[in-house]
């Protein structure tokens, strides 16, 4: 369990994020004696919420989690539920879970097409990548994390750590600047504390913001240095490809001293898609404006006369590798949306079924 302290400054929910938008959500479900709560930790449907009334561990009310079909509509860290303490013990029970203002989602681990929330009503997304050579720098994944972070409703944010051992870090900001257009690149090193001011910003009062990355690029040790003590357990990085244990097992978040919230996920070797076309507008805005151009509406930039995206590719203001990558993750999302349909008339067949058999037995016994 999360043995983090109860913060003072939480007796004030806005520290938490508790705004109008909750509020007006909390008081239309207008459940008996339940208080407002922010989802802190998450294990194995065990839960830690804070509130006003400080920290207590909770589980899901056993009413709420059979009408619950999805599991996108458990609670994840981040979310702000309804709960109700119970008497005389650090203990409460989730009625419900508030509507999600933002939500980083991926395809849950597993042969079953679903939705796996990450964190819930965060405001930036930290994407951190590691300078320390090796796999930790790796322009496709980033468009990966990118497209992933467009479609969570929260504004993404490069951070490029381990600054200290590379030696042209400034060829690095631009690689990711040109491939993310729009989007604000920090190079930071945790280890040595610098560059780390460029950050305040996005930890204003009641803002939360999800760190994403591989493991070994230094997500806890930045987040140890934005909360000035050794909170999250930090790894040694292989020497052979700079990849690192995972040394981050569950989603947390935590207050961070100077204001705003930080929330921490594990590593994640293999990016499982969850999102929609209109997401890789964001990640690939370059692509997406010349696509625009083309002489067909629905050309798929892969020889048709006319075509913008190829043009920008043979004249070399478009690295081919960049076009690759905007068509893998277009298949990837178009086949998990034909998969989720179908899932979806799979999970609707057998919800039916034990109806119509009982529908069957009805008209069999009346015949008889």
């Amino acid at each position: 369990m999360n043995d983090q302290p109860t913060d003072s400054r939480s007796q004030d929910l806005r520290v938490l994020g508790w705004n109008p938008f909750f509020k007006e959500h909390f008081q239309q479900l207008n459940i008996p004696d339940t208080v407002p709560a922010r989802v802190i930790s998450e294990s194995k449907d065990l839960f830690q919420v804070q509130g006003a009334f400080g920290v207590f561990s909770a589980e899901i009310a056993g009413k709420m989690r059979y009408l619950l079909e999805a599991d996108s509509l458990y609670p994840a860290v981040g979310d702000w539920v309804a709960v109700k303490p119970l008497a005389g013990e650090n203990k409460a029970v989730i009625q419900s879970v508030l509507p999600r203002k933002s939500k980083f989602s991926r395809q849950a681990a597993g042969e079953r097409t679903a939705e796996q929330i990450v964190a819930a009503n965060i405001d930036t997304v930290f994407i951190v990548s590691g300078l320390d050579g090796g796999r930790s720098f790796n322009l496709r994944r980033i468009e990966r994390y990118l497209t992933l972070a467009w479609s969570s409703g929260a504004a993404p944010v490069m951070v490029l750590n381990k600054a200290d051992v590379c030696p042209g870090v400034e060829k690095f900001i631009l690689e990711v600047e040109a491939i993310a257009p729009g989007v604000p690149v920090h190079a930071v090193s945790a280890w040595e504390r610098t560059g780390l001011e460029a950050l305040a910003p996005y930890l204003s009062e009641g803002s939360a913001v999800a760190f994403l990355g591989s493991s070994g690029v230094g997500k806890s040790a930045l987040i140890n240095a934005l909360l000035g003590q050794e909170k999250q357990q930090t790894g040694e990085v292989r020497p052979d490809d700079r990849m690192g244990r995972h040394t981050t097992t569950r989603r947390e978040l935590m207050l961070v001293p100077s204001g705003g919230m930080v929330i921490d996920t594990p590593g994640m070797r293999q990016i499982q898609m969850w999102a929609g076309e209109d997401d890789l507008q964001g990640a690939f805005a370059d692509i997406e404006m010349l696509a625009r151009e083309c002489r067909y509406a629905d050309c798929g930039h892969s020889g048709e006369p006319g075509c913008a995206v190829r043009a920008a590719m043979e004249q070399g203001e478009l690295h081919p590798a960049r076009l690759a990558s905007y068509r893998k993750l277009g298949n990837e999302i178009n086949y998990l949306a034909a998969r989720e349909m179908q899932s979806a008339r799979q999970y609707e067949k057998q919800k039916w079924k034990p109806i119509a058999k009982l529908v069957k037995e009805i008209k069999r016994s009346e015949s008889d």
